[in-house]
């Protein structure tokens, strides 16, 4: 009797998206843009007015595209997508050592005093957001390798593949 509740839960996957990878991606989507809202908000005096910035831009809009294709082939139980938004999970994390950290460690001369660029208080923030969308990617990657290589095992089992 196991075993057959077993093999339904496989079978269900024939016929059901894998929601949780895809709401994970969505959630990582989320705090991408909270990180990059925070980003860009900000006004150091010209520190932001530079290239990073600019590729800054471009990384996000990269990682938004990228992140949603993911989430539509990780509904889909395709393998390579799961391996695709681990690589950005991995890139998120990556990312800390860029503007946030460079940010966090300049201060610049603004009405006559030196202040940081970016304050601990928006720099934990900032962090956080950064590794939550990690944490988001590594999870729906995760949750979509098991399930996919479940279905293709119980496709093969079967003889449906």
């Amino acid at each position: 009797m196991a075993q057959n509740v077993k093999d339904i839960k496989k079978d269900r996957l024939r016929y059901t998206k894998n929601t949780l990878s895809s709401s994970m991606t969505y959630i990582a989507i989320l705090f991408n843009v909270f990180y990059f809202v925070s980003i860009y908000q900000s006004d150091v005096g010209n520190y932001y007015y530079s290239i990073t910035i600019g590729l800054s831009v471009l990384c996000n809009l990269v990682f938004l595209l990228v992140a949603f294709l993911s989430s539509e082939g990780l509904k889909n139980y395709k393998l390579s997508y799961a391996y695709i938004i681990m690589g950005i999970g991995v890139l998120q994390i990556a990312r800390i050592f860029g503007i946030p950290t460079m940010a966090h460690n300049t201060t610049v001369a603004l009405g006559g005093e030196e202040v940081q660029v970016m304050d601990d208080s928006q720099f934990n923030y900032v962090l956080i957001c950064l590794i939550v969308s990690a944490a988001a990617c590594f999870i729906a990657g995760i949750v979509g390798v098991y399930k996919t290589i479940t279905l293709n095992n119980y496709l093969k089992e079967q003889g449906l593949e």
